[in-house]
């Protein structure tokens, strides 16, 4: 049942998204109600697999305790765990926990740091942060290349948050170098974070949870 509304709310958002864009001033609105629908077609995908009720606990806790040091790290501009935890659950439990881990730690976050048209953008860059790493599972598995992976995502983090800003300028090439060059120095500080917490932990924490797949999925038969 709740794949199913979470479904519906995507169908509703994209329909809601189609006549915003019949308006070009109401685009930034629709190109919201667009990022809410994949965020909502993101939690109906992560429902939808039969073992969904015992990921729950889990993607809940990773989100919390990343949401949590999000909040800790607030003081230090662009710098904070969210991104690497995400990349390890993503790479250790697949694209859909990384996903849910992603997009529910920036929600859970933004209640103690503000809630606002930011908020699905958000969602969508960290549970997208997530879904690349369950995709690059196989090439991530060593210190190196994850922290190198965790590295590039925090660019990737900051391009639709990038984007979402240059929605309410003037829509040309001046007012878009302005909004790239403005935040250029968070995101390269989230990516120099990023580069930090995964050479320090990162490996860990993905074998923590490598574990914990194996333990949750092996099944005990009795003679």
């Amino acid at each position: 049942m709740p794949h199913r509304v979470a479904a519906a709310c995507a169908v509703v958002a994209l329909g809601a998204a189609a006549w915003a864009a019949l308006d070009p001033d109401r685009g930034p609105l629709a190109l919201l109600l667009v990022a809410g629908a994949l965020v909502a077609a993101g939690f109906s995908w992560f429902e939808s697999g039969p073992d969904a009720a015992k990921d729950v606990t889990l993607v809940a806790t990773l989100a919390g305790i990343a949401a949590a040091g999000r909040v800790l790290f607030v003081a230090v501009p662009g710098v904070q765990p969210v991104t690497v935890i995400t990349a390890a659950a993503g790479a250790a439990l697949g694209p859909k926990r990384g996903f849910a881990v992603g997009a529910l730690a920036a929600l859970s976050s933004n209640f103690f740091l503000g809630q606002g048209p930011h908020t699905p953008w958000q969602m969508l860059a960290w549970g997208g942060c997530g879904v690349a790493a369950g995709l690059a599972r196989p090439l991530i598995r060593r210190r190196l290349p994850f922290a190198l992976f965790c590295f590039a995502l925090g660019f990737a983090y900051g391009l639709p948050l990038d984007l979402y800003t240059w929605l309410y300028l003037p829509h040309n090439e001046a007012s878009l170098l302005a909004v790239f060059a403005r935040g250029f120095p968070f995101n390269a500080a989230h990516a120099l974070g990023n580069l930090a917490l995964a050479l320090l932990a990162g490996p860990e924490l993905r074998r923590v949870l490598d574990r914990y797949e194996r333990r949750v999925r092996t099944e005990i038969v009795w003679a």
